[in-house]
């Protein structure tokens, strides 16, 4: 009964749970296990406690103490006697009838008082069966009397032995509609937690040390709120989140449908200029900007961020948690597996890599009849095709279902994919920079029998599938994107996807969690989803969708959400605009471009920077003239912002070595340039509190004029739409494809992908091809050296120059300084 109890409490289908036992039955442990909010009988102890306690909002009161005081009017100075009323129900009637202002007694049928009592009540209440050996004569004439069983609220009422027929009839009818009553209060709430609910949101509180201590320090020193907790503080339902471990949840996708009607909070991106070695600090004004709006204007904000590869992790860039005193915490937890979504990805892409080599060796060393028989095998005597080969078979134009009905044409036609292998463009991928997996052989071994080909490992992040994530709008539209993957060309240059090759359920099922964001918080305890985390240079560099979507109902109309754009403006902000929100259907209603002095002093010329070298004088010592000079990189990045009709805010992150005069001349120059705002930050060294003027600017600009466009038509010639973003983003002069390029998009418009967007693949280190171009190079001829396409993510990504998607390992990578403590087991040296 227990175990059953337990299963309807997580039933999230039902919102009320009755017991109909027998008698011996109604043991604490089994009235206990009925969740309280679900208890319509009132019976368990946290309802009684409630009722004890005086919240009868709260509380579930049990139907048949409800009904007897239905019948009772006038208790003020009576003395009502309980008899034979014990458990719950004798509780509640005795908390009930003292609130009536009645005086209350209680009394056993055995008890040797019982008499004496009886004569001095002015009502009684019987609670179980009148003893013969008690007569009617122990009640004085008028008393009021009431008698009630347990089994009054079932079916099987037995009045035989009651004195009161008609009165106790009266109390089950009455504790019947109680019960009723209780249901639909329960559903009511039910109703009303289905409703957006305004955030309770307790804050965490930051004390920032001077010096600021290192990144995993302070994440340490803070300790953050169960994950369950923010949950039910920013209105999640129990249901709604799968907790992994004490700071880490997934939400699922079914808020979506619960708040749908609710509007839409304000939608914000950061960007950033053109980058640096030197770093722009992207991630901490994304953190420090929703700690400031959050804990302290008291604004509803949620940060949306990218997972982070463990490829650059232990490679050299380190974590991408934020930094200082904006982050999100724990960050060992952050940077490493998270709740799994990259392995997943990982075994998704090469599932999809191992099902393209095993169907070319299995149609080059068979038979058409051999290959049609071991695809739609016999078993248990009966051949039929699976759901997946019938949307194949209807895909052919060969409407039938028996496996035997199929002509030789069609059999060959169904079982042959015929992959020609020089065209596959589907790679196997890992987590890790490794940088000898650039290029590999395959199908070396005796058993797979000459079936010898180059290939290759793309990092993880860089697989499709990661870009597919990122960009779905849900479960169906995520497992249509999968279907639609193209891996390569037929030998009549016709296009292989994954569902022809049957594996688009299985490549769903390893996805099915992926596609939930997680839920983090920030050092000030501030709501945070991790999710997706394609490259912005090689993919379109954006965290997913459907958290964008699920913050933005979450926050409120009058709230806000904050994402992250990879690289500078001109890469991840354009494709944010053109890729995301076309998928999205998602209007931004305010960037934040963010800056540093010291990444502008090296636009304007200042000299290269090592990394682990001190930095040089130019850097540190107040210089105008270059930080004037550099700001050309930061106006350039305003207009590219201002070519899609959304206000622009400036942040600049200050380090101790700028001086006010460099602060005052980046801002000036940014207002002067279009820029709303501009805004310097402390945010690193004070958290929330050193970002309260970005906050109040980005709210002022999110009431601004919003004339949001976008860069092009997606009707255009492929060509042309690459033509507008070198020439209108990037400042090219013109562009010029190569033959293998020009090739691929005659291929690619031939098979119908021509009104796809344009994912640029270009080196993020300058607005040109070319890296070491700093500040606004002018007058270039961009180069298109390979034009592919991502079909199930939806968009065709020229290759500009060369670009490698597998990254290497430096000769000191981070994993020098990364430990675990045995005893402890805190991991050491992650930043």
């Amino acid at each position: 009964i227990v175990n059953e109890i337990l299963r309807l409490n997580e039933d999230p289908n039902v919102q009320g749970l009755a017991l109909d036992l027998p008698e011996s039955l109604y043991s604490s442990k089994v009235l206990n296990a009925v969740k309280p909010e679900k208890d319509v009988d009132g019976l368990s102890d946290v309802n009684l406690g409630r009722l004890v306690r005086g919240d009868a909002y709260d509380c579930l009161v049990p139907p048949t103490a409800c009904a007897v005081m239905e019948l009772l009017e006038d208790l003020g100075g009576k003395t009502v006697l309980l008899v034979g009323a014990g458990g719950a129900v004798g509780a509640a009637l005795q908390c009930m009838l003292q609130r009536e202002g009645a005086a209350t007694l209680s009394c056993r049928w055995k008890a040797p008082q019982l008499q004496t009592k009886l004569l001095h009540a002015d009502v009684v209440v019987v609670g179980s069966t009148k003893p013969d050996d008690v007569p009617g004569s122990w009640i004085k004439p008028g008393t009021t009397i009431i008698s009630y069983s347990r089994d009054l609220l079932s079916e099987k009422h037995n009045y035989g032995r009651q004195n009161n027929h008609a009165a106790e009839n009266t109390v089950g009818s009455l504790a019947i509609a109680m019960r009723m009553q209780n249901m639909v209060k329960n559903t009511e709430r039910w109703i009303q937690s289905q409703q957006y609910r305004k955030w309770d949101l307790r804050c965490l509180k930051l004390q920032p040390l001077s010096p600021v201590p290192s990144d995993i320090e302070i994440s340490r020193a803070q300790r953050p709120k169960a994950v369950d907790v923010l949950a039910k503080e920013i209105g999640l339902l129990t249901d709604e989140i799968e907790i992994y471990g004490q700071t880490k949840a997934k939400v699922r996708l079914s808020l979506l449908e619960r708040l749908k009607d609710q509007p839409d909070g304000k939608y914000v991106l950061v960007a950033g200029i053109t980058p640096t070695p030197l770093g722009e600090g992207k991630s901490t004004v994304t953190i420090g900007l929703v700690q400031a709006l959050t804990a302290h204007l008291n604004i509803n904000s949620f940060a949306c961020l990218r997972q982070p590869s463990q490829g650059p992790t232990f490679g050299v860039k380190g974590g991408a948690a934020g930094g200082g005193y904006a982050q999100v915490i724990p960050m060992e937890e952050f940077n490493l597996h998270l709740t799994g979504d990259i392995h997943a990805i990982t075994a998704a892409n090469n599932l999809l890599a191992a099902a393209i080599d095993a169907r070319i060796l299995h149609e080059n060393t068979q038979s058409d009849k051999a290959l049609y028989n071991r695809l739609v095998p016999v078993v248990n005597g009966v051949r039929g095709f699976s759901a997946i080969q019938l949307a194949r078979l209807r895909r052919l134009g060969i409407n039938k279902t028996d496996p035997g009905t199929l002509t030789e044409e069609e059999i060959s036609r169904f079982a042959r994919l015929d992959i020609d292998p020089s065209t596959i463009t589907w790679q196997r991928v890992v987590d890790t920079n490794d940088r000898f997996l650039r290029k590999i052989t395959v199908g070396q071994a005796n058993t797979e029998k000459g079936f010898v080909r180059q290939a290759q490992f793309d990092i993880a992040v860089a697989s499709e599938i990661m870009a597919i994530l990122a960009l779905a709008t849900s479960l169906q539209d995520m497992k249509e994107r999968l279907g639609k993957m193209v891996v390569a060309n037929d030998k009549k240059g016709e296009p292989i996807t994954a569902e022809d090759l049957g594996v688009t359920g299985a490549l769903a099922v390893l996805m099915k969690d992926a596609i939930k964001p997680t839920l983090m918080q920030t050092l000030e305890g501030t709501p945070v989803f991790v999710h997706a985390g394609p490259f912005a240079n090689i993919a379109h560099g954006n965290s997913s969708v459907l958290a964008d979507k699920i913050a933005l109902k979450l926050v409120g109309e009058k709230g806000f959400v904050v994402t992250e754009a990879g690289f500078g403006a001109d890469i991840g902000m354009e494709k944010f605009f053109n890729i995301k929100c076309r998928a999205s259907g998602l209007v931004p209603s305010v960037v934040v471009l963010v800056a540093t002095v010291r990444a502008l002093k090296m636009h304007g010329g200042g000299p290269n920077v090592t990394a682990g070298a001190p930095l040089k004088k130019e850097y540190t010592e107040e210089n105008l003239q270059l930080v004037a000079d550099g700001c050309c990189n930061l106006q350039k990045q305003i207009q590219i912002t201002q070519l899609f009709g959304v206000p622009v805010v400036v942040a600049l992150n200050v380090f101790k070595t700028d001086s006010p005069a460099e602060v005052d001349l980046v801002c000036k120059i940014a207002k002067q340039s279009g820029a709303f705002d501009a805004v310097p930050c402390n945010h690193w060294s004070a958290g929330g509190r050193g970002a309260v003027k970005l906050a109040q600017a980005v709210e002022k600009a999110a009431n601004q004029k919003n004339s949001f466009k976008y860069l092009y038509s997606l009707e255009l010639p492929i060509v042309e739409k690459i033509r507008i973003i070198a020439q209108k983003v990037y400042g090219a002069q013109d562009i010029e494809l190569s033959p293998a390029a020009q090739s691929q998009v005659d291929c690619y418009t031939r098979q119908g992908f021509g009104n796809l967007p344009i994912c640029m693949a270009k080196t993020h280190l300058s607005l040109s091809h070319q890296p070491e171009r700093k500040g606004v190079p002018t007058g270039f001829i961009l180069p298109i050296s390979d034009v592919r396409a991502s079909i199930g993510a939806g968009f065709i990504y020229p290759l500009v120059g060369t670009m490698s998607t597998m990254p290497g390992l430096p000769t000191r990578p981070c994993f020098y300084d990364i430990d675990l403590d045995p005893v402890t087991e805190q991991v050491k040296g992650l930043f």
